[in-house]
This record gives C-alpha cells, sequence and structure tokens, in this order.
C-alpha cells in the first residue's frame, strides 16, 4: 500500500448456522483478511441467535467486522462473495441455512442502491443479530441515513431479544488488530 491511497472504513456482518458455525466465522475473517489487506481490523463478540424469516432452522452465529482497507467497494463485495463461495454457500432458500454469510453493512458513509447492492444495508436496523454486534464494535458511529448511532439502533432493536452472547472477543489470531 503507498501513501496515496485512499483508505475505506468498512463494516461486515457474518453469520453461519451449519457446520461448526466457529469455525466457518473463523475462516472467513481470514480469508477476507488476506484479500482485503486491512491495516487496522477489530471484530465484535460472536452471538447465538434465532434465525429470521425461515424459522425452522439450526441457531446462527453472528458477529460484526471492522476493516480499514484500501479495496474499493466492488472489490470489497466480490472478496465477500468469493469468500462465501469458497466456504461451501449455496443460494437456494432467502434466508435459509447457510455455512457462512457476509453482509455489507456500511462503506464509509455512502448510500448506494443499485439491484446488487444496497448500502446500508437496508435491514440492519431491524435486526438484532447485527445491532448489538454493531453497537459494541462503533457505538457512537452514526447511520448515514437515519442518523441515529448504533447504540441508540441497537437499544430499540433488543427489545425484540432472541440473541444471547457466546464468547466474549475472539483470542488468538485476531488480537493484533485491535484497539
Amino acid at each position: 500500500m503507498n501513501a496515496s491511497e485512499t483508505m475505506h472504513d468498512v463494516y461486515l456482518g457474518l453469520g453461519a448456522n451449519l457446520g461448526d458455525r466457529e469455525t466457518y466465522l473463523r475462516q472467513a475473517v481470514t480469508g477476507l483478511q488476506r484479500d482485503l489487506e486491512p491495516i487496522r481490523m477489530k471484530l465484535s463478540s460472536l452471538y447465538e441467535t434465532d434465525p429470521v424469516g425461515v424459522e425452522h432452522q439450526p441457531l446462527f452465529l453472528n458477529a460484526c467486522l471492522f476493516l480499514r482497507t484500501a479495496a474499493p467497494l466492488q472489490v470489497v463485495h466480490q472478496v465477500a462473495r468469493d469468500t462465501e463461495t469458497r466456504l461451501g454457500r449455496t443460494r437456494t432458500i432467502r434466508w435459509g441455512p447457510r455455512t457462512i454469510d457476509i453482509d455489507i453493512l456500511l462503506f464509509d458513509n455512502l448510500v448506494v442502491n443499485t439491484p446488487e447492492l444496497q448500502i446500508p444495508h437496508p435491514r440492519m436496523h431491524d435486526r438484532i443479530f447485527v445491532m448489538v454486534p454493531m453497537a459494541e464494535l462503533a457505538p457512537e458511529l452514526r447511520h448515514p441515513v437515519l442518523g441515529q448511532t448504533m447504540a441508540e439502533i441497537a437499544e430499540q432493536a433488543r427489545k425484540k431479544g432472541g440473541i444471547r452472547r457466546w464468547k466474549i472477543g475472539w483470542e488468538g489470531e485476531y488480537a493484533p488488530f485491535e484497539n
């Protein structure tokens, strides 16, 4: 990376509910780290959550990931999709079971609305499994459309229930990137 590259603040939502959920999440983070080469990275705690949409499926493990990277939006989007494919994600049932799900929640302060991509993620503010880990990572960060902080939105989402902390922090290979 050279000094003239523009850096981007990216927040990703991660989820898995098939197989060894924590291993899939770790493999996704490792792949994103390798392919996006962030200069800073921070993970939320892991949370076990009830499924949304299709209710009769295994519980999810969810987390949020912050990256500061020089990768442009299109590259981040492609790397996320490639990582899902590499980890066995198949898209057969909307909101159905999956080995891994990687959603771009926020990219800088951009608002994007195309058939392929919507940023901020259009349902993030309604989903406790996104907002609680987001508030853990960036409580004062403001939603670029709603204007509320992540902590304020998370407090509203908490009233819905359906979330349990699984693991506080992730030890080991991610520690050098945390504050």
